[in-house]
């Protein structure tokens, strides 16, 4: 089991950067595959980005086109989210995600933490 805390949301005008932080508990942090998904009002949510659990692999949809970085820190057990280049369209809560056996936008995230609000403003 697995538990995870998003840090780092904050209010930013377009043009702005932003570092998401997810802290995860418990011992097993490198057998889990992250990922990062968000939610505009509104809307589903949607696939941001993830990373295999040694991080040598990474994965990004589309509307990120080069804006975003995702890394980790097994020994910190803490997966980030550089946002970059921000626009109003990237406002949403942003939610970290572990996945046991799979990785990337289709892949089973059985653990999810309770997000960080990111708001962009033009």
């Amino acid at each position: 089991q697995v538990r995870l805390v998003e840090s780092g949301g904050d209010s930013v005008q377009a043009g702005g950067s932003l570092r998401l932080s997810c802290a995860a508990s418990g011992n097993d942090f490198g057998s889990y595959a992250m990922g990062w998904f968000r939610q505009a009002p509104g809307k589903e949510r949607e696939f941001v980005a993830a990373i295999s659990w040694g991080g040598g692999s990474t994965y990004f949809a589309d509307f990120v086109k080069g804006r975003f970085a995702i890394s980790r820190d097994n020994a910190k057990k803490t997966v980030y989210l550089q946002l970059s280049s921000l626009q109003p369209e990237d406002t949403g809560v942003y939610y970290c995600a572990a996945a046991e056996w799979t990785v990337g936008p289709l892949g089973t995230y059985e653990h999810w933490g309770q997000g960080t609000q990111v708001t962009v403003s033009s």
